[in-house]
């Protein structure tokens, strides 16, 4: 590996981390957790995912649990649908330095690694940090073209995040590590045109699968060039448009840790996180009396580059209606809220299409590029309303939650089966607190 010094450097990194002591770290990552328990819960019976299972066969037997539903199966089959539940409503988890959805990857991966290792709950919170770790890196090195140019980052850079993961609990060698980084990197692939389609979340399960797939060839001694991050056609050379910066993979690891800085998003609302200014705006107009009938035009505006994702402007369903700014800001301004079915697959409502209809999208071109840094985003709501004034507001960042307890509550429709499952992740630590948090998932969510 004497030519393979940024990978080695990361390997290095990953399989070396011991974020166990950092109590902040640990604390954000189970507030996290809970998080995305709860997407992956209320996920876990929609129809699609019902489609999914029945074709790549979650009849399979196996030991790997599938979250919601009182039935086991083949790990790398558990991996995949565990993973598209938890990203099928989009309600789960972003990171600014991926541009994507870290925890739909990892945590799925790691609960089908249980089937075939015992580890205790800090083991496991400890991994997920690790990986979040690493898949950020890869993100902030891998600049910002990647995304741009059409890649799904969750997709992307998730095969190599759950590796990173999995070789961490798993106690892997700095060269096997290096070579199961490689493997999941070969697997990466998935295009943001699937933005509004069932493709979309099936990318989480890719990823999942594709990360402890390539953690299992290596651990096993299949082989894999050890040198992804410095190869001639190295990760960089194939997906980062001249923008590779492979140094950022290990500078300052863990110092802090990404998941404390920049720290995760946590939605409040179930749909792409671009749209979730507009909606925090439109929430706040209901709640101030504005009414469609007074508004005559509606425009938003974006720095260059932040409405990469947000790539529908007439949605005829639901699913596709969460890719739309016009039609999130149009319900939040009609409902006063953005409930999940907004976002189902009925068509969209005539009502909030009309008001839709009035809404136009600019950018301001003086304005830094939306980049990684938090800072670089925003946008400014200018209505005109029928009278002749105007309204104008301006959203800087991202809105999201602190506390995903009552989230957990509403997206498990209350259900008495999984109400326990909060306080658990808030304080397990043990081999046992994690088997009794693995029979918890695994129950029918109806």
């Amino acid at each position: 590996m004497e030519n393979a010094k940024f990978t080695t450097a990361f390997a290095k990194a990953i399989v070396q981390s011991d974020p166990s002591g950092d109590q902040a770290a640990m604390d954000a990552a189970r507030t996290a957790i809970t998080d995305f328990l709860a997407c992956m819960i209320a996920g876990a019976n929609n129809r699609t995912a019902g489609v999914l299972a029945d074709v790549i066969g979650a009849d399979l037997p196996g030991k790997a649990i599938l979250v919601g539903q009182a039935r086991r199966t083949d790990p790398l089959v558990a991996a995949v649908l565990n993973a598209y539940a938890g990203h099928v409503l989009d309600y789960d988890d972003v990171h600014a330095s991926l541009r994507g959805h870290p925890t739909t990857v990892i945590v799925p991966a790691l609960l089908a690694l249980a089937a075939e290792r015992t580890f205790s709950a800090d083991a496991f919170i400890a991994s997920y940090v690790v990986g979040l770790e690493a898949m950020a890196r890869l993100g902030l090195s891998v600049g910002s073209k990647h995304y741009e140019n059409g890649f799904h980052a969750t997709a992307t850079l998730g095969p190599v995040g759950v590796a990173a993961a999995i070789c961490h609990l798993s106690g892997a060698s700095v060269e096997e590590t290096a070579i199961s980084l490689g493997l999941a990197a070969t697997q990466a692939a998935g295009l943001r045109l699937q933005f509004g389609f069932d493709a979309k979340p099936y990318h989480a399960g890719m990823a999942a699968r594709s990360g402890l797939l390539a953690a299992r060839l290596a651990a096993a001694g299949f082989g894999g060039a050890p040198d992804f991050l410095d190869n001639p056609v190295s990760f960089y050379a194939a997906y980062a448009f001249g923008a590779g910066q492979p140094e950022l993979t290990s500078k300052n690891w863990g110092d802090p840790w990404q998941i404390l800085s920049p720290g995760l998003t946590l939605k409040a609302y179930p749909c792409c996180t671009a749209s979730h200014p507009v909606a925090s705006l439109g929430i706040e107009l209901h709640a101030e009396g504005l009414k469609a009938e007074q508004i005559d035009r509606i425009t938003f505006t974006y720095p260059p580059g932040a409405d990469a994702a947000l790539v529908v402007t007439k949605p005829g369903n639901g699913i596709e209606a969460r890719f739309s700014p016009e039609y999130v800001f149009s319900a939040a301004l009609l409902d006063g809220a953005l409930r999940l079915d907004h976002f189902d697959e009925r068509p969209v409502e005539n009502r909030i299409m009309a008001l839709a209809s009035l809404a136009s999208r600019q950018h301001d071109e003086t304005a830094p590029r939306m980049t990684s840094d938090p800072t670089t985003r925003f946008v400014v709501l200018d209505i005109a309303l029928k009278d002749g004034s105007t309204i104008q507001r301006r959203f800087d960042g991202l809105p999201g939650v602190t506390d995903p307890t009552q989230k957990f509550q509403d997206a498990t429709a209350g259900n008495p089966a999984f109400a326990d499952i909060p306080d658990l992740v808030r304080s397990m630590r043990s081999e046992a607190d994690f088997a009794r948090l693995l029979e918890l998932l695994n129950q029918n969510f109806v």
